[in-house]
C-alpha cells in the first residue's frame, strides 16, 4: 500500500520580534548587545579551553581578551562611521550607540589584529601561536553576532520570493525597496558559513589527535582568513547596505585581499617550507612543530 502524502517545501520565514529583549524602567536589555556579550564569553571559554590542550596558561588568553575588546570594538565602529560619514555627520550623537548596530567585523579585525601584536611584543610570546588561540573563537562569535542583524532588521540581502525569506518592517526597507516584504536573510548566509568555517578550524586543531602531524604556527588564522574571506565575499554581493567606496564594495575588497594574503601565507609556509614572520624569534623547529 502507498501513501500519498504531501510534499512540504522547504520554508523558512524569518520575523524579528524586536531588537529590544527586555526593558525594566530605564535598562533596557537588547539582543544585539547580549549576542555581543556572549560571544565574548564564550570565545574566552573556548580560547582558554584550546591553550589548555596546547599547554599555553589559559590565564594569559583571558588577558588577551580584554585587550582584544578593547583594541576590535572602537575601531570596529570607527571603521563602520568612517564609510557612513554622510549619515553620521548629520546626527554626531549616533556615533556612541553602537547598542543599534554599525560594528564592521573588517574593522574589528583590524582592531584586534593590532591589539593581539601589541600584546605578544609585550609578553614575548608568538603573535602566530595566540592568532592560532583565538581565531576559532572568533570565528564562532561571528556567526553568533550575525543573529544580532536579525533582530535589528539590518545587514539584509535583496528582495527574494524564495521559500526561506525574511520579512523586514517598512521602516527598515531602503526606498528603492519600499514595496518589498521579504529579502534574502544574508544574516543567516553567513552565520551558516562561519559555522562551518568553525567546525573546519577545529578539526584542524585536533587533527593531532588522531595520529596526524601538527600543522605549522599561523595555519589555523590564514586558513580563517582565506576561508571567511571566501564567504564574505560572494555574500556581500546580496547585500542592499554595503559599506561603499565608489562604486566598490568595500566588504568585497577587503574580503579578495584577506584570500589573497591567506593562500599566500600558507603556500610560505608549506610550499616554501618556511616560518611566518613573527613578534619575537621563532626557530625553525617550533614553526615546524606547530599546532595541531
Amino acid at each position: 500500500m502507498v501513501l500519498d502524502l504531501p510534499i512540504l517545501p522547504l520554508a523558512f520565514q524569518f520575523t524579528s520580534p524586536g531588537p529590544i529583549l527586555v526593558k525594566l524602567g530605564p535598562i533596557t536589555i537588547r539582543w544585539y548587545g547580549l549576542l555581543i556579550a556572549s560571544a565574548v564569553l564564550i570565545g574566552v571559554s573556548l580560547s582558554q579551553y584550546l591553550a589548555k590542550r596546547r599547554n599555553v596558561n589559559p590565564e594569559l588568553l583571558s588577558d588577551l581578551s580584554i585587550w582584544l575588546v578593547i583594541g576590535a570594538i572602537p575601531v570596529a565602529r570607527l571603521y563602520y562611521v568612517l564609510f557612513e560619514w554622510s549619515e553620521y555627520a548629520e546626527h554626531p550623537d549616533r556615533i556612541i550607540k553602537i547598542w543599534q548596530g554599525g560594528i564592521a567585523i573588517h574593522g574589528a579585525i583590524i582592531g584586534g589584529t593590532i591589539a593581539a601584536l601589541i600584546f605578544a611584543k609585550l609578553k614575548q610570546i608568538s603573535f602566530w601561536q595566540l592568532a592560532d588561540l583565538v581565531t576559532p573563537s572568533l570565528i564562532l562569535g561571528q556567526a553568533i553576532g550575525r543573529w544580532g542583524n536579525f533582530f535589528n532588521s539590518e545587514a539584509f540581502g535583496r528582495p527574494t520570493s524564495l521559500p526561506w525569506k525574511l520579512f523586514i518592517p517598512p521602516e527598515r526597507r531602503p526606498l528603492e525597496f519600499a514595496t518589498n516584504e521579504y529579502f534574502h536573510p544574508t544574516f543567516l548566509y553567513e552565520s551558516v558559513w562561519n559555522l562551518m568555517v568553525f567546525a573546519l578550524l577545529m578539526t584542524l586543531f585536533f587533527r593531532a589527535l588522531k595520529g596526524k602531524p601538527r600543522l605549522k604556527v599561523g595555519t589555523l588564522f590564514l586558513t580563517y582568513l582565506a576561508t571567511y574571506s571566501l564567504g564574505r565575499l560572494w555574500i556581500e554581493g546580496f547585500r542592499t547596505d554595503s559599506l561603499m567606496f565608489g562604486p566598490l564594495r568595500i566588504a568585497q575588497v577587503v574580503s579578495l585581499a584577506g584570500i589573497l594574503l591567506g593562500l599566500a601565507g600558507l603556500a610560505w609556509l608549506y610550499l616554501y617550507n618556511r616560518s611566518l614572520p613573527d613578534v619575537v624569534p621563532i626557530t625553525n623547529d617550533e614553526g615546524d612543530r606547530g599546532m595541531g
